[in-house]
């Protein structure tokens, strides 16, 4: 890829996304980062990132927040979270993200959902489903709008977060019943993979740790 390869980044601030964002940097990929609040700009600047700021549960400022600038080839999103004014953006932001893409032109949208939405909710303990039920529930509707938005897409479930530096054991699956726990600075690693690589256009897929899985389950390994 070249640097003129254009990325579109929501919820760089903090965990996976700032992880992405310091991977994308690392391939020398143009990125843009939406953030909601200025205040966390200045480390995504001096990675050399054009940030702009926006609400995604704001469906015009996320169309302005793409528009206007230099073509968009891939938007990421991984928002989601603590709800502002009794409003998630797990499906809310992403669908006016998605649909923004949509209208900005963008080829290929990369969804960081969790295992545990849709049909990965088997793969989860009755009592972790129930505590997390409704953000699940926010997350499968996003994941849904992305899917029939006609976009090239890739859908990522993460396992458990860690906030440790990456093992490189990173995987990914299409086996929904899969789980277990993963570095996000492992899931920015798997992201931007699927970023450059055609074997995760239109797939939903699971994103574990190959040595931090919940039982021994047999499954067939993502190659990308």
């Amino acid at each position: 890829m070249t640097e003129k390869f254009h990325v579109f980044l929501a919820g760089a601030s903090r965990g996976v996304g700032l992880e992405i964002a310091k991977c994308l940097t690392a391939q020398k990929m143009q990125v843009t980062a939406l953030l909601r609040s200025p205040a966390t700009s200045t480390e995504l600047e001096a990675m050399g990132i054009k940030v702009v700021t926006g609400d995604a549960l704001d469906a015009a400022a996320m169309e302005a927040a793409m528009a206007g600038g230099d073509p968009i080839h891939a938007a990421i999103s991984t928002i989601g979270g603590l709800p502002k004014d009794g409003e998630r953006s797990d499906y809310l932001g992403n669908k006016n993200l998605i649909d923004a893409a949509v209208k900005a032109g963008v080829q290929k949208f990369i969804l960081v959902s969790s295992i545990g939405s849709g049909n990965s909710a088997a793969a989860l303990q009755p009592q972790v489903l129930e505590t997390l039920g409704p953000v699940l529930i926010e997350k499968e509707k996003a994941e849904n709008h992305l899917i029939a938005s006609g976009m090239i897409y890739t859908v990522i479930r993460p396992g458990g977060l860690k906030s440790e530096p990456a093992t490189g054991n990173g995987i990914l699956t299409e086996d929904c019943l899969v789980a277990g726990t993963i570095h996000r600075a492992d899931v920015a690693q798997l992201v931007c993979q699927c970023l450059v690589s055609d074997a995760a256009n239109n797939k939903v897929l699971s994103a574990v740790d190959r040595q931090m899985l919940y039982g021994n389950p047999e499954f067939e390994v993502l190659n990308l």
